[in-house]
Protein backbone atom coordinates (compact mmCIF):
# COMPACT_ATOMS: atom_id res chain seq x y z
CA UNK A 1 0.00 0.00 0.00
CA UNK A 2 1.42 3.38 -1.03
CA UNK A 3 1.13 6.11 1.61
CA UNK A 4 0.89 9.78 0.67
CA UNK A 5 3.12 11.59 3.17
CA UNK A 6 2.16 15.25 3.74
CA UNK A 7 4.92 17.83 3.39
CA UNK A 8 4.34 18.94 7.00
CA UNK A 9 5.88 15.61 8.04
CA UNK A 10 9.64 16.24 8.39
CA UNK A 11 12.08 13.81 6.82
CA UNK A 12 13.11 12.38 10.20
CA UNK A 13 9.46 11.47 10.98
CA UNK A 14 8.58 10.16 7.53
CA UNK A 15 9.00 6.46 8.31
CA UNK A 16 7.16 6.85 11.61
CA UNK A 17 4.23 8.44 9.78
CA UNK A 18 4.14 5.64 7.19
CA UNK A 19 4.25 3.00 9.93
CA UNK A 20 1.49 4.73 11.89
CA UNK A 21 -0.70 5.12 8.81
CA UNK A 22 -0.30 1.46 7.94
CA UNK A 23 -0.90 0.47 11.56
CA UNK A 24 -4.04 2.54 12.01
CA UNK A 25 -5.51 1.36 8.69
CA UNK A 26 -4.26 -2.22 9.01
CA UNK A 27 -2.41 -1.87 5.70
CA UNK A 28 -5.67 -1.24 3.85
CA UNK A 29 -5.85 2.55 3.58
CA UNK A 30 -9.25 2.33 5.33
CA UNK A 31 -9.92 3.36 8.89
CA UNK A 32 -11.81 1.23 11.41
CA UNK A 33 -11.93 3.65 14.34
CA UNK A 34 -13.47 2.44 17.61
CA UNK A 35 -14.74 5.60 19.32
CA UNK A 36 -14.76 5.77 23.12
CA UNK A 37 -14.53 9.53 23.50
CA UNK A 38 -18.18 9.79 24.60
CA UNK A 39 -17.07 9.46 28.24
CA UNK A 40 -16.75 13.25 28.14
CA UNK A 41 -18.95 14.10 25.18
CA UNK A 42 -22.11 12.38 26.46
CA UNK A 43 -21.17 11.84 30.12
CA UNK A 44 -22.66 8.55 31.35
CA UNK A 45 -25.69 8.59 29.04
CA UNK A 46 -24.00 6.21 26.57
CA UNK A 47 -22.62 3.83 29.19
CA UNK A 48 -25.45 3.18 31.65
CA UNK A 49 -29.13 2.58 31.07
CA UNK A 50 -31.91 0.14 30.34
CA UNK A 51 -30.77 -0.67 26.78
CA UNK A 52 -27.04 -0.73 27.58
CA UNK A 53 -25.30 -3.91 28.70
CA UNK A 54 -23.83 -3.77 32.19
CA UNK A 55 -20.37 -4.52 30.76
CA UNK A 56 -20.39 -0.96 29.45
CA UNK A 57 -20.69 0.54 32.93
CA UNK A 58 -16.93 0.17 33.42
CA UNK A 59 -14.51 2.23 31.27
CA UNK A 60 -12.19 -0.78 31.02
CA UNK A 61 -14.81 -2.39 28.77
CA UNK A 62 -13.48 -0.21 25.94
CA UNK A 63 -9.94 -1.51 26.37
CA UNK A 64 -11.02 -5.15 26.70
CA UNK A 65 -12.94 -4.89 23.42
CA UNK A 66 -10.09 -3.18 21.56
CA UNK A 67 -7.56 -5.75 22.79
CA UNK A 68 -9.54 -8.70 21.53
CA UNK A 69 -11.27 -7.22 18.50
CA UNK A 70 -9.96 -6.34 15.07
CA UNK A 71 -9.92 -2.52 15.19
CA UNK A 72 -7.64 0.01 13.58
CA UNK A 73 -7.47 2.17 16.68
CA UNK A 74 -9.25 3.04 19.91
CA UNK A 75 -10.05 6.76 20.11
CA UNK A 76 -10.20 8.08 23.68
CA UNK A 77 -8.96 10.98 25.76
CA UNK A 78 -5.40 10.87 27.10
CA UNK A 79 -6.45 10.43 30.73
CA UNK A 80 -8.02 7.04 30.05
CA UNK A 81 -4.94 5.92 28.16
CA UNK A 82 -2.75 7.10 31.03
CA UNK A 83 -4.80 5.08 33.52
CA UNK A 84 -5.42 1.87 31.56
CA UNK A 85 -2.99 1.47 28.67
CA UNK A 86 -0.17 -0.02 30.74
CA UNK A 87 -2.37 -3.11 31.00
CA UNK A 88 -3.27 -2.93 27.29
CA UNK A 89 0.00 -2.05 25.51
CA UNK A 90 -0.86 -3.91 22.30
CA UNK A 91 -3.80 -1.67 21.39
CA UNK A 92 -3.31 1.04 18.77
CA UNK A 93 -4.54 4.36 20.18
CA UNK A 94 -5.76 7.67 18.79
CA UNK A 95 -5.97 10.52 21.31
CA UNK A 96 -8.77 13.09 21.22
CA UNK A 97 -7.20 16.45 21.98
CA UNK A 98 -10.40 18.41 22.64
CA UNK A 99 -13.75 17.58 24.21
CA UNK A 100 -16.85 19.10 25.74
CA UNK A 101 -19.97 17.74 27.44
CA UNK A 102 -23.50 17.92 26.02
CA UNK A 103 -24.93 19.80 29.02
CA UNK A 104 -24.80 23.27 27.44
CA UNK A 105 -27.26 23.21 24.54
CA UNK A 106 -27.00 25.27 21.35
CA UNK A 107 -30.03 27.31 22.42
CA UNK A 108 -27.97 28.55 25.38
CA UNK A 109 -24.59 28.95 23.68
CA UNK A 110 -22.98 27.94 20.40
CA UNK A 111 -20.73 24.88 20.86
CA UNK A 112 -17.04 25.31 21.62
CA UNK A 113 -14.72 22.36 22.17
CA UNK A 114 -11.38 23.59 23.43
CA UNK A 115 -8.06 21.80 23.55
CA UNK A 116 -7.66 19.79 26.76
CA UNK A 117 -4.50 17.90 25.77
CA UNK A 118 -1.38 18.97 23.90
CA UNK A 119 0.43 16.91 21.29
CA UNK A 120 3.52 17.11 23.50
CA UNK A 121 1.59 15.42 26.35
CA UNK A 122 0.52 12.70 23.92
CA UNK A 123 4.12 12.08 22.90
CA UNK A 124 5.26 12.03 26.53
CA UNK A 125 2.71 9.35 27.45
CA UNK A 126 3.52 7.42 24.26
CA UNK A 127 7.21 7.33 25.06
CA UNK A 128 6.81 6.71 28.80
CA UNK A 129 4.46 3.78 28.28
CA UNK A 130 6.04 2.59 25.04
CA UNK A 131 2.54 2.64 23.57
CA UNK A 132 1.20 2.39 20.02
CA UNK A 133 -0.24 5.90 19.90
CA UNK A 134 -0.56 6.37 16.16
CA UNK A 135 -2.76 9.44 15.81
CA UNK A 136 -4.64 12.39 17.23
CA UNK A 137 -8.18 13.64 16.76
CA UNK A 138 -9.89 17.02 17.09
CA UNK A 139 -13.53 18.14 16.82
CA UNK A 140 -14.61 21.29 14.98
CA UNK A 141 -18.15 22.70 15.07
CA UNK A 142 -18.48 24.64 11.82
CA UNK A 143 -21.00 27.46 12.04
CA UNK A 144 -20.42 28.04 15.74
CA UNK A 145 -19.49 31.57 16.71
CA UNK A 146 -16.37 29.92 18.20
CA UNK A 147 -15.49 28.29 14.89
CA UNK A 148 -12.34 30.37 14.38
CA UNK A 149 -10.87 29.25 17.71
CA UNK A 150 -11.38 25.58 16.84
CA UNK A 151 -9.99 26.03 13.33
CA UNK A 152 -6.83 27.60 14.69
CA UNK A 153 -6.37 24.89 17.33
CA UNK A 154 -7.03 22.11 14.82
CA UNK A 155 -4.57 23.53 12.32
CA UNK A 156 -1.88 23.85 14.98
CA UNK A 157 -2.59 20.35 16.30
CA UNK A 158 -2.25 18.82 12.83
CA UNK A 159 1.09 20.54 12.27
CA UNK A 160 2.36 19.48 15.70
CA UNK A 161 1.16 15.90 15.26
CA UNK A 162 2.68 15.51 11.83
CA UNK A 163 5.99 16.76 13.21
CA UNK A 164 6.04 13.51 15.22
CA UNK A 165 4.70 11.34 12.41
CA UNK A 166 1.18 10.96 13.86
CA UNK A 167 -1.93 10.39 11.72
CA UNK A 168 -4.60 13.09 12.07
CA UNK A 169 -8.39 12.73 12.16
CA UNK A 170 -10.85 15.62 12.35
CA UNK A 171 -14.40 15.26 13.63
CA UNK A 172 -16.28 18.07 11.81
CA UNK A 173 -19.95 18.78 12.52
CA UNK A 174 -21.90 21.86 11.35
CA UNK A 175 -23.58 23.07 14.54
CA UNK A 176 -24.70 26.32 16.09
CA UNK A 177 -27.46 28.91 15.82
CA UNK A 178 -26.33 29.79 12.27
CA UNK A 179 -26.80 26.19 11.10
CA UNK A 180 -30.34 25.40 9.98
CA UNK A 181 -29.77 21.79 8.92
CA UNK A 182 -26.82 19.86 10.40
CA UNK A 183 -27.34 16.96 7.98
CA UNK A 184 -27.50 19.04 4.78
CA UNK A 185 -25.40 17.15 2.18
CA UNK A 186 -23.89 20.31 0.68
CA UNK A 187 -22.91 21.60 4.11
CA UNK A 188 -21.37 18.27 5.11
CA UNK A 189 -19.39 18.29 1.87
CA UNK A 190 -18.17 21.75 2.86
CA UNK A 191 -17.05 20.35 6.20
CA UNK A 192 -15.10 17.62 4.41
CA UNK A 193 -13.44 20.29 2.27
CA UNK A 194 -12.40 22.19 5.39
CA UNK A 195 -10.67 19.05 6.67
CA UNK A 196 -8.77 18.83 3.40
CA UNK A 197 -7.74 22.49 3.63
CA UNK A 198 -6.43 21.88 7.15
CA UNK A 199 -4.40 18.89 5.97
CA UNK A 200 -6.13 16.11 7.94
CA UNK A 201 -5.64 12.50 6.91
CA UNK A 202 -9.24 11.56 7.72
CA UNK A 203 -12.43 13.46 8.44
CA UNK A 204 -15.34 12.05 10.42
CA UNK A 205 -18.74 13.45 9.41
CA UNK A 206 -22.35 12.64 10.16
CA UNK A 207 -24.20 10.81 7.36
CA UNK A 208 -26.06 13.44 5.28
CA UNK A 209 -29.82 13.36 4.89
CA UNK A 210 -32.18 14.74 2.24
CA UNK A 211 -35.81 13.77 1.80
CA UNK A 212 -36.24 11.16 -0.91
CA UNK A 213 -32.50 10.60 -1.40
CA UNK A 214 -30.23 7.66 -0.62
CA UNK A 215 -27.96 8.79 2.28
CA UNK A 216 -25.03 6.78 0.89
CA UNK A 217 -25.28 8.45 -2.51
CA UNK A 218 -25.36 11.86 -0.81
CA UNK A 219 -21.89 11.16 0.60
CA UNK A 220 -20.28 11.35 -2.82
CA UNK A 221 -20.14 15.16 -2.78
CA UNK A 222 -18.29 15.05 0.55
CA UNK A 223 -15.83 12.46 -0.74
CA UNK A 224 -15.09 14.62 -3.80
CA UNK A 225 -14.74 17.75 -1.65
CA UNK A 226 -12.31 16.03 0.72
CA UNK A 227 -9.84 15.12 -2.03
CA UNK A 228 -6.91 13.25 -0.50
CA UNK A 229 -8.44 13.54 2.98
CA UNK A 230 -10.43 10.36 3.43
CA UNK A 231 -14.04 10.47 4.66
CA UNK A 232 -15.48 8.22 7.36
CA UNK A 233 -18.97 8.33 8.83
CA UNK A 234 -19.96 8.58 12.46
CA UNK A 235 -21.79 5.49 13.67
CA UNK A 236 -24.38 7.42 15.68
CA UNK A 237 -26.74 5.96 18.26
CA UNK A 238 -27.28 2.20 18.47
CA UNK A 239 -29.47 0.67 15.79
CA UNK A 240 -30.30 -2.89 14.72
CA UNK A 241 -27.05 -4.65 13.81
CA UNK A 242 -28.31 -5.78 10.39
CA UNK A 243 -29.30 -2.20 9.55
CA UNK A 244 -25.99 -0.79 10.79
CA UNK A 245 -23.85 -3.19 8.76
CA UNK A 246 -25.87 -2.54 5.60
CA UNK A 247 -25.50 1.23 6.11
CA UNK A 248 -21.75 0.80 6.58
CA UNK A 249 -21.43 -1.28 3.42
CA UNK A 250 -23.37 1.31 1.43
CA UNK A 251 -21.32 4.21 2.83
CA UNK A 252 -18.15 2.52 1.56
CA UNK A 253 -19.33 0.96 -1.71
CA UNK A 254 -21.93 3.53 -2.77
CA UNK A 255 -20.77 6.70 -1.06
CA UNK A 256 -17.03 6.15 -1.43
CA UNK A 257 -16.11 6.41 2.25
CA UNK A 258 -12.79 5.03 3.44
CA UNK A 259 -13.94 3.36 6.63
CA UNK A 260 -16.00 4.14 9.69
CA UNK A 261 -15.87 5.59 13.19
CA UNK A 262 -18.12 3.55 15.46
CA UNK A 263 -18.72 3.80 19.19
CA UNK A 264 -22.14 3.11 20.66
CA UNK A 265 -23.00 0.40 18.14
CA UNK A 266 -20.04 -1.50 19.58
CA UNK A 267 -19.47 -0.71 23.25
CA UNK A 268 -23.11 -0.68 24.41
CA UNK A 269 -23.14 -4.45 23.84
CA UNK A 270 -21.77 -7.21 26.07
CA UNK A 271 -18.06 -7.92 25.68
CA UNK A 272 -18.68 -11.02 23.57
CA UNK A 273 -21.20 -9.31 21.29
CA UNK A 274 -19.09 -6.14 21.01
CA UNK A 275 -16.06 -8.13 19.87
CA UNK A 276 -18.22 -9.96 17.32
CA UNK A 277 -19.56 -6.64 16.03
CA UNK A 278 -16.03 -5.27 15.67
CA UNK A 279 -15.03 -8.30 13.65
CA UNK A 280 -18.07 -7.89 11.41
CA UNK A 281 -17.36 -4.18 10.90
CA UNK A 282 -13.70 -4.91 10.18
CA UNK A 283 -14.67 -7.58 7.66
CA UNK A 284 -16.65 -5.02 5.65
CA UNK A 285 -14.19 -2.16 6.14
CA UNK A 286 -10.80 -3.86 5.86
CA UNK A 287 -11.50 -7.16 4.10
CA UNK A 288 -14.17 -5.94 1.64
CA UNK A 289 -16.63 -8.59 2.85
CA UNK A 290 -20.30 -8.64 1.92
CA UNK A 291 -23.03 -7.78 4.42
CA UNK A 292 -24.09 -11.42 4.45
CA UNK A 293 -20.56 -12.56 5.32
CA UNK A 294 -20.27 -9.91 8.04
CA UNK A 295 -23.58 -10.98 9.57
CA UNK A 296 -22.36 -14.57 9.72
CA UNK A 297 -19.29 -13.37 11.61
CA UNK A 298 -21.45 -11.30 13.97
CA UNK A 299 -23.88 -14.13 14.69
CA UNK A 300 -21.07 -16.69 15.02
CA UNK A 301 -22.08 -18.82 12.03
Amino acid sequence: MDVNVPLLVPSEARETYIQNYRLITKNSGKLMLFAGDQKIEHLNDDFYGADIHSDDNNPEHLFKIAREADVGCLAVQLGLVSQYAADYPDITYLIKLNSKTHLVKTEQMDPCSSMITSVEDVIRVRDTGRLNIAGIGYTIYLGSEYESQMLVEASRAIADAQKYGLVTVLWIYPRGKAVKDEKDPHLIAGAAGVASALGADFVKVNPPKKEGANPAELLREAVYAAGRTKVVCAGGSSVDSDVFLQQLYDQIHVGGCAGNATGRNIHQKSHKEAVAMCKAISAITIDNASVEAALKIYHGN
